[in-house]
């Protein structure tokens, strides 16, 4: 179990266009330490919301669907204890951001969905192990308490 102490008190997700992965990760995060953590996520470049990350984020009982996209230069709040970036573009704008402010980057490379193609059951699939995949790292390093 996981003591409240070490969880970091704000952090940021940041993807490619914050549209899939940096969204999905935000939600999980919110779902595990919404009232612990203050989480939110960016993207290098804005992006338009997708239906399949929105469908199987519904089936974890996490509703993204009033989710807007934020890029790093539209982002309110700037002072974040850890950047957790989703793809390489992300890992160097957050890199950037260690100039001017003090915390801890971390990189997970995770699959970019735009790559999925097929039918929907397909494109389904593909997106719900992107999901669980994001689901795993963030409850390893910030186990539910």
């Amino acid at each position: 179990m996981a003591d409240a102490i070490n969880l970091p008190s704000s952090v940021l997700f940041a993807c490619t266009m914050n549209s899939i992965r940096s969204v999905m990760a935000e939600g999980i995060l919110k779902k595990l330490h919404g009232d612990r953590i203050y989480v939110d996520s960016v993207g290098v470049r804005a992006g338009e919301q997708d239906g399949f990350m929105v469908e199987v984020m519904a089936e974890i009982d996490i509703d993204l669907s009033n989710h807007q996209s934020k890029t790093f230069a539209t982002l309110e709040d700037t002072s974040f204890d850890m950047i957790i970036s989703l793809s390489p573009e992300a890992q160097h704008s957050a890199v950037e951001l260690t100039r001017w402010m003090s915390c801890e980057v971390v990189y997970w490379p995770t699959f970019d969905p735009d790559a999925i193609r097929g039918r929907r059951e397909a494109r389904l699939d593909g997106f719900r192990q992107i999901r669980d995949d994001i689901y795993q790292k963030i409850a390893a390093k910030f186990p539910p308490i």
